[in-house]
């Protein structure tokens, strides 16, 4: 988003880069640079040097593909696990054990595409936090208002001032000046040390109110000094998400209906030309892009949305169904998930450190834009 980013360039923490998907672009469209790209990649997924990949080869693809998309790691849901299963089935169609380096290149390019599309609707920006902001913060005059209110829900007589500190800190966020507190690297190298260097003798004890103000705010000078020594590099997304990408869509009758023959080709058909309703939520999930929906399994607010959708035009009885009512419910459950979102948008946003700003550990996708995205993010 443009907002996001012009927002995000108005602090006084450093914008490193914004990460809005023309380098991919430019990189798939570059046909030498991007051939150049699948052969270096495909000999790394080819172990056994057969020039084919098989299943097990694409799965370290598989896998930066789910975390570049902002899928939790495969495992962690069910919903996630069918994703992960449907974007291997886009380079074996479910029926091939194997594939060429020709397919292979075919499939990633579509992907790649759909990635940049996405990065150019909800760019990434890369923040440098430098301790500027947050010294901006504790200085201003909304220091105290806000910092009762941050503080509000913390139990002062019954927990140590330690566990007050850290409670209050996690719910600072980039717009204060402060990386994300529960991101383990920021604990142990930001929080820890500020900490120590605090030295209170009653850490471990429980403290009045009172006390707790003083001391929260000597540690976010603290705080302020190890940011303005050693910065961090935090990748920060901001996603609204209000219906108006799917009303879109459904006004357009011809989009729509070229899209919903697209993904009715690859649903599997059993007796007669029809499908489960279970291939409904497959569906979706390829139409997510075109509808500004996230990914199912990526955003929970926008899953239990999404689930009532299904449960309001009863998608989830495992009925087979033919070719238009498959479609009429798909449509049913855009218009059901679009009413929702307008009504109460959901707005997301996520803060990941990232420790090396353009390297990642990734098979598939490094070196590559994507990479503050394969990282956990931190809320």
């Amino acid at each position: 988003m443009e907002q996001q980013a012009r927002r995000s360039e108005g602090r006084r923490n450093g914008v490193v880069q914004v990460v809005d998907g023309s380098e991919i672009r430019a990189l798939v469209e570059n046909k030498d640079a991007f051939a150049k790209f699948v052969d270096t990649k495909f000999r790394q997924l080819d172990a056994d040097g057969d020039g084919r990949l098989s299943v097990r080869e694409l799965q370290p693809a598989v896998a930066d593909i789910g975390a570049a998309i902002g899928l939790p790691a495969r495992g962690s849901s069910p919903q996630a696990d069918h994703i992960y299963s449907e974007v291997l089935n886009e380079f074996t169609h479910g029926k091939q054990d194997s594939v060429s380096r020709s397919e292979f290149q075919r499939v990633l390019s579509d992907i790649l595409l759909g990635m940049a599309a996405g990065l150019k609707r909800d760019p990434i920006v890369i923040l440098r936090i430098n301790g500027e902001d947050l010294h901006e913060f504790v200085e201003s005059p909304r220091y105290e208002t806000e910092a009762v209110a941050i503080s509000s829900q913390v139990e002062f007589g019954n927990v140590s001032l330690r566990q007050c500190l850290l409670a209050t800190l996690r719910q600072l966020t980039v717009d204060h000046g402060m990386p994300p507190a529960s991101d383990s690297w920021v604990i142990e190298n930001v929080i820890e040390p500020a900490l120590q260097e605090l030295g209170a003798d009653y850490l471990d004890q429980p403290v009045s109110q009172e006390v707790f103000f003083q001391e929260f705010k000597k540690l976010l000078g603290i705080i302020t000094r190890k940011l303005q020594e050693h910065p961090v590099i935090v990748a920060h997304t901001e996603n609204t998400f209000d219906g108006s990408g799917i009303r879109r869509l459904l006004s357009n009758k011809f989009e729509l209906d070229k899209l919903l023959d697209s993904v009715w080709r690859d649903v599997p058909k059993e007796h007669k030309e029809k499908t489960s309703k279970e291939y409904l939520r497959v569906a979706l999930d390829r139409m997510a892009d075109a509808a500004c929906l996230p990914p199912y399994g990526a955003v929970d607010q926008v899953d239990a949305v999404v689930n009532e959708a299904f449960k309001m035009v009863k998608a989830d009885d495992g009925k087979t169904v033919d070719e238009a009512e498959f479609k009429k419910l798909l449509t049913e459950i855009l218009g059901a998930v679009m009413l929702q979102l307008d009504g109460n948008p959901i707005s997301v946003s996520t803060n990941t450190v990232v420790h090396e700003p353009m390297s990642t550990s990734s098979s598939l996708l490094s070196p590559s834009p994507l990479s503050p995205m394969v990282s956990s993010p931190s809320e």
